[in-house]
């Protein structure tokens, strides 16, 4: 999976392969689908959700410039997966889940891998973020959004990083939003495809 599906398709950050190769896909998926737990695509979670193909998860990690020592704030948990490779990658990460079931199976996940050190896992709405952490040096979106939530800007620490998939149900761009001297700046690192974002600053 990291040679060819990750290096191959120009995720360059040392930092991010190491992390994926230490996170074990196969256990956040369900057993049926542990064959195909490498495979490049996405795959059923339950509760119409999914896992990010690996590629996507590694380049939005990619994305995020992390070294180590950062706050991560990521919404949409789904099962862990994501949250587990930020883990390793920063100090720590509070990871929001609209749906409790999904909430409940991603802290199980994340305990049974011995992921859950520096991760906690909150059941609500994401698109709010979690104000209570804030603010965040760098904040991650599994969710496609149809505009950039505000809170999640207000909540992103100065200099920080915030990606997230904006447009319609069906395609979306990854955005990459910079925040620095107080100045807000974005572009686009890919076209995507996510599951909508949920919530009061999401699609109803």
């Amino acid at each position: 999976m990291v040679e060819t599906q990750l290096r191959r398709r120009g995720i360059r950050d040392e930092r991010v392969l190491a992390a994926m190769l230490q996170i074990p896909r196969e256990q956040f998926v369900s057993p049926e689908s542990r064959i195909l737990a490498y495979s490049d695509e996405p795959l059923q979670i339950g509760f119409g959700q999914t896992i990010s193909q690996p590629y996507m998860t590694a380049l939005m990690a990619q994305e995020l410039e992390l070294q180590g020592s950062e706050s991560v704030l990521e919404v949409g948990a789904g099962c862990g997966y994501a949250a587990a490779v930020l883990g390793v990658l920063a100090a720590q990460v509070i990871t929001v889940e609209i749906i409790p079931g999904l909430a409940a199976l991603a802290e199980r996940n994340l305990l049974r891998t011995g992921r859950a050190g520096n991760i906690r896992v909150i059941a609500g709405d994401g698109s709010w973020g979690s104000a209570a952490g804030a603010p965040y040096d760098a904040i991650s979106v599994a969710a496609g959004a149809p505009d950039i939530p505000p809170a999640l800007v207000e909540q992103l620490n100065d200099p920080g990083i915030l990606v997230i998939p904006v447009g319609d149900f069906k395609d979306q761009e990854l955005r990459v939003l910079r925040k620095r001297g107080g100045r807000v700046e974005q572009s686009v690192a890919t076209l995507c495809r996510f599951v909508p974002l949920r919530g009061g600053e999401g699609w109803h």
